[in-house]
């Protein structure tokens, strides 16, 4: 977008031929070194080539790049293009690209599915953040990190948050797990979220995980999610 170079990390497959992609995304505070140890597994089990795209950095005032990082113009489209890159020079089946992040990874997830949702044939968002301005009201922690990537303003922080693209996040196929006790983003984000665009689209492909524990992954849901969108079985009817 700005003609600059930008860093992702790249693990192709030893599998045969045409491969899934799956896409992780770091947290808030890191970078694209950040979720090797989760990642890394669930692709060689899965014999998946693995993306771990940097966006401009940690969404931290200390990074001095930090206006183009936290779900900017600039960290959206340098996930897009990292994935155009391995479609141009990669056997990537171009079918099966999975999008998985957390926390401000999770916001970012979120953010790709109202950029360009027909990328991914899934998506998982784990505790993200939904609305910048509201979290700044609800963590002191992360408010003047917030204020220094978004420069103090309110249109910055709409236009990073997920809830103002509900209309094109309802194309995605999404799942959204959130800890029912997260003291870090509080899982009201989520359920406002699902909550608006269900409401709007009850035929949305899009669906909520309120799970038992706190701002946290839990990476085998995250692989059986994944897995049950890449090879769909067969459900069951139960009767009454």
């Amino acid at each position: 977008m700005d003609e600059t170079m930008q860093p992702s990390l790249f693990y192709r497959s030893e599998a045969g031929g045409k491969r899934p992609l799956l896409v992780g995304l770091h947290t808030w505070s890191y970078d694209r070194f950040n979720q090797i140890k989760n990642m890394l597994p669930l692709a060689e089990r899965n014999g998946f080539h693995l993306l771990l795209p940097e966006f401009r950095g940690a969404n931290l005032k200390s990074n001095k790049d930090c206006t183009k990082a936290c779900g900017s113009a600039y960290a959206k489209q340098d996930i897009k293009d990292a994935i155009d890159h391995l479609l141009a020079h990669e056997d990537i089946d171009k079918d099966s690209i999975f999008l998985l992040g957390l926390s401000g990874g999770g916001l970012m997830a979120l953010l790709m599915a109202g950029m360009c949702p027909e990328y991914f044939k899934a998506i998982g968002a784990y505790v993200p953040i939904t609305d910048l301005a509201k979290w700044t009201e609800e963590n002191a922690s992360y408010c003047t990190h917030v204020m220094a990537c978004c420069s103090e303003s309110a249109d910055e922080m709409r236009k990073r948050s997920p809830i103002s693209y509900m209309d094109t996040i309802a194309k995605a196929n999404l799942k959204i797990f959130h800890g029912k006790y997260d003291k870090v983003v509080p899982v009201s984000h989520s359920l406002t979220l699902y909550n608006a665009l269900t409401e709007k689209y009850p035929k949305a492909s899009v669906y909520l995980d309120i799970f038992d524990g706190g701002h946290e992954i839990d990476m085998k849901t995250a692989e059986y999610w994944i897995l049950s969108q890449y090879q769909k079985a067969e459900k069951t009817k139960v009767t009454g």
